[in-house]
């Protein structure tokens, strides 16, 4: 059964839309440079590389929005838990912000709760329990906003989270994503 995608999501994806990696899950066979960038992204995830993504980042801000760095905000798709989110994304954003001259939206938005990731849910895992998102209205009103996400898969998660943004009344200029699913 082929589901309707809402037209809010095809306009966010009507948006640029930047990856850096292409990202082949696991169940496929991976060459070492495959590998590798499946490492980065782990590593990112956990943490690990907050820095050195950030300055990938920010150069690339840099690069497409040259003087009017200042006026874009930086805010990331939120990762699964409260932990999670914090590990993932406050340094990240913090550096990305320094590096580019852009705006820090990390405390804009807050979580509460968890959700499994989607490979979880994929893997015949239940939600045991609901996410919310809490965004800062405020903050959000008039912005011009850049929505940063460490993998697209297809997409919703970006739209989703897009479409919550302009409701606050910001305007999402498009994404950058680390890495894109490709199958093998």
């Amino acid at each position: 059964m082929k589901r309707d995608i809402p037209q809010e999501f095809k306009n966010q994806w009507s948006k640029f839309m930047v990856n850096f990696f292409d990202y082949l899950p696991t169940k496929y066979a991976a060459n070492k440079r495959e590998w590798a960038i499946r490492r980065m992204i782990w590593d990112f995830k956990d943490g690990k590389r907050s820095v050195a993504v950030a300055e990938m980042i920010a150069k690339r801000i840099r690069q497409q929005f040259k003087n009017h760095t200042n006026d874009i905000t930086i805010v990331c798709v939120p990762a699964s838990t409260p932990e999670k989110n914090a590990t993932r994304y406050e340094l990240f954003c913090e550096t990305v912000s320094k590096l580019s001259g852009c705006q820090n939206g990390f405390n804009a938005v807050t979580i509460e709760g968890d959700r499994l990731a989607i490979h979880e849910t994929k893997a015949g895992k239940k939600v045991q329990s609901v996410q919310v998102v809490n965004f800062d209205k405020a903050f959000f009103a008039g912005r011009k906003v850049l929505v940063f996400d460490d993998i697209l898969t297809t997409g919703h998660s970006y739209a989703r989270f897009a479409c919550a943004i302009e409701a606050m009344g910001a305007e999402v200029l498009g994404g950058y994503f680390l890495g894109k699913t490709i199958i093998g």
